[in-house]
């Protein structure tokens, strides 16, 4: 393999690999297994390790990934691994193990592979800034705002290793392609950046095929076309390229299994270690401040925009309007009980009830009245992706400042937002975040929780 100036992943994903199996290993020497044992164990698990790291992704870490991101991996690739290794234990019965031995066995293999892939990540950034180690020589092809704003990002974020050298404008009347390309020869420029609206066809292709036959990464800024900034899903019918619009990625199977199991074992806790007493207790302060049922049901639209019963503790007097207007600041159907207990979020908790039976999730967009369901989706562009996914109880736009009554049609908009990256944005990682944040809103306070 030729190893190019600058780039050293050559030499360090297979050094991480090394390092990783090595503090399994390493830490698999708690359970005192025989020799030949311990020797199956190694092959067992060297072998598991590199099939379930490839399907992960787990070592697809770059100099602009995200530290969440790599948290994110880290979980995921955990709770794979803490299966398999009760996979072996189980298969060899005879070695058969405590289940906390092995839980303290994978949580100080990734508490330790975790800090080192840190570790490795930060001491990069910090040498690519203050020593220009690890670097990668840069060009930027065509003269705009979005090229600038690259050619500013890498300036200003030396810590990521682009060195910036170039900035080609094509209107200019002495542009030459073939003197470009030859520049990025004999600089050794190690990737090209190219932007698609400052190239026609023969440009674009001529570009692609040098960038080919000389082995440079190749690039490219989207224009101002929206579908050009989607995260779009390639795939392959035969020979085929299709390019699918939104990629989803609790779609994926295994992504499913994990949301659908953190929802079970999170409404599970809440309906057994605090449902099981709050609500005789709520019932009481409910029933005697005015008369009508403990629970109060409404129709929302959730997956694929089916409707389902969605549950609340009541909190306003019964009345014939509660389907049609939502509330709003100082409304006088509120009673007092229900004053608290929208203001404290504790109205929502039945809805773990909606989690356990699968009509909704922890996290996802917050379900509307269908009455407003209607109204915004013939109003708000894009309105209708938000049923892609199970609604939530609690959701990033309501984490995010946009919770409560929809006071403006900026209100919604950004709600619709903030809903969209989260489908296509989901991560283990990123519900635990906003559960998190929901608990702190919760406790703390909300202006708009009223």
């Amino acid at each position: 393999m030729q190893i190019k100036q600058g780039r050293y992943s050559a030499y360090l994903r297979p050094l991480v690999y090394l390092i990783d199996i090595a503090v399994i290993l390493l830490f698999a020497l708690q359970f005192k297994l025989p020799l030949a044992d311990y020797f199956n164990f190694t092959i067992f698990v060297t072998i598991g390790w590199l099939v379930m790291s490839i399907k992960t992704d787990f070592y697809e870490v770059y100099r602009f990934t995200k530290v969440t991101k790599i948290i994110s991996l880290n979980f995921l690739q955990a709770v794979i691994f803490g299966l398999f290794i009760f996979s072996f234990f189980g298969f060899f019965g005879e070695l058969s193990r405590p289940r906390k031995e092995i839980f303290f066995y994978v949580g100080k293999v990734f508490a330790s592979i975790l800090i080192i892939k840190l570790f490795i990540f930060y001491l990069l950034k910090r040498y690519r800034k203050y020593l220009g180690g690890n670097y990668r020589t840069t060009i930027i092809l065509g003269d705009n705002q979005r090229t600038r704003t690259l050619r500013d990002f890498f300036k200003s974020n030396t810590e990521y290793g682009y060195q910036y050298k170039r900035l080609v404008d094509f209107s200019s009347e002495d542009f030459d392609l073939e003197e470009v390309f030859d520049w990025i020869l004999d600089n050794e420029i190690n990737e090209i950046y190219c932007s698609v609206a400052e190239l026609n066809n023969e440009q674009l292709n001529q570009v692609i095929e040098f960038a080919d036959n000389n082995l440079r990464p190749l690039k490219f800024l989207p224009d101002n076309k929206d579908i050009y900034t989607r995260q779009l899903k390639m795939e392959y019918y035969g020979y085929l390229p299709i390019l699918s619009l939104r990629n989803i990625p609790i779609d994926d199977s295994l992504n499913k299994f994990i949301k659908r199991a953190f929802d079970i074992i999170m409404s599970i806790l809440v309906i057994v270690c605090i449902l099981s007493w709050l609500t005789p207790i709520l019932a009481i302060f409910i029933r005697m401040e005015s008369k009508g049922p403990i629970f109060f049901r409404q129709k929302r639209n959730g997956l694929d925009y089916k409707e389902f019963y969605c549950y609340k503790f009541r909190s306003m007097r019964e009345n014939p309007q509660a389907d049609l207007h939502q509330v709003k600041r100082g409304d006088k159907r509120i009673t007092r009980v229900g004053k608290f207990i929208r203001k404290t979020s504790i109205d929502e908790m039945p809805q773990f009830y909606n989690v356990l039976l699968g009509d909704m999730s922890v996290v996802g967009p917050r379900p509307h009245m269908v009455s407003h369901t209607h109204m915004y989706a013939e109003r708000i562009d894009k309105f209708m992706v938000r049923h892609f996914i199970k609604p939530g109880i609690t959701g990033l736009a309501q984490t995010s400042g946009f919770r409560g009554e929809v006071e403006t049609e900026a209100d919604i908009i950004n709600r619709v937002r903030y809903d969209i990256f989260y489908l296509e944005n989901w991560s283990l990682l990123l519900d635990l975040k906003i559960v998190f944040q929901t608990v702190y809103d919760a406790i703390k306070g909300d202006d708009k929780a009223y």
